[in-house]
């Protein structure tokens, strides 16, 4: 079981959504078949982020709102503030930015009492994230530039080319945008997907690129960049990233 919740956070990533959304029904019906509170607790938040990646965000708030509730009334603090964490990254994804910024931000200072420092790179690009929706890019840059700490202190790679490509997002929408350091940033976060053949990131990587080349002028560079990504994909057509693309590349024709 434990296989299939951490197969769903691998398989999005690798580009497979579909496969990464029925790992995550899987995982989920295994963990109450075995009956046990903290396989559930574990099962629910981890998959929950797979729901955030393809947009799925209200079967998100059910399973973490399961989990959250199930912690409570276990006492396990590790899966509350992991479950808690993972809802600030849901909120920041839905647009809500100052309830995903006080959330993650709460979370962040219960899960350092844990004792683990377990995907604090993803956790620090969400709050960056929110911190730039809100306008506050002196705090954006903190909390990305804790991410990349993060990734090189742990070695957790798995959110490193969506690290990159988020602090090229902060240095575009703050004033007196920066265009050099954002392209230098998306072409690093291509770079890393591209070695980790995480068609997902990379997609996510080439629609920004694509739109900076656009902003520029330049739309025949951006689509050359994106077409080929997206024209990867054979399944996931529906899911949130996919559809932004078909979206962006018909803009850019």
């Amino acid at each position: 079981m434990a296989l299939s919740f951490y197969q769903s956070l691998a398989r999005w990533p690798l580009g497979d959504p579909e496969v990464a959304l029925a790992d995550a029904d899987r995982a989920i019906k295994d963990a109450r078949d075995i009956g046990q509170a903290a396989t559930l607790m574990a099962a629910l938040t981890l998959t929950s982020l797979t729901h955030i990646h393809c947009g799925s965000y209200p079967a998100a708030k059910l399973q973490l709102d399961e989990a959250i509730t199930l912690a409570d009334e276990k006492g396990a603090l590790f899966w509350k503030t992991g479950a808690m964490l993972v809802a600030g990254c849901l909120l920041a994804a839905a647009g809500k930015a100052a309830d995903s910024v006080s959330m993650i931000t709460s979370g962040l200072n219960s899960w350092r009492q844990t004792g683990t420092t377990v995907w604090t790179p993803a956790y620090f690009s969400y709050l960056a994230r929110a911190h730039a929706d809100l306008g506050h890019f002196d705090e954006a840059s903190r909390a990305i530039g804790e991410a990349i700490s993060a990734v090189k202190t742990t070695r957790e790679t798995w959110y490193e080319a969506e690290i990159h490509r988020i602090a090229g997002e902060i240095a575009l929408r703050r004033a007196g945008p920066d265009a050099t350091k954002a392209e230098a940033c998306f072409e690093r976060a291509l770079a890393v997907a591209r070695a980790q053949r995480a068609k997902s990131w990379e997609l996510r990587a080439a629609m920004s690129l694509a739109r900076l080349k656009r902003d520029q002028g330049r739309p025949d560079v951006g689509r050359n960049l994106l077409a080929p990504v997206y024209g990867w994909f054979t399944e996931g057509l529906e899911t949130l990233d996919l559809k932004e693309a078909e979206g962006l590349l018909k803009t850019l024709a």
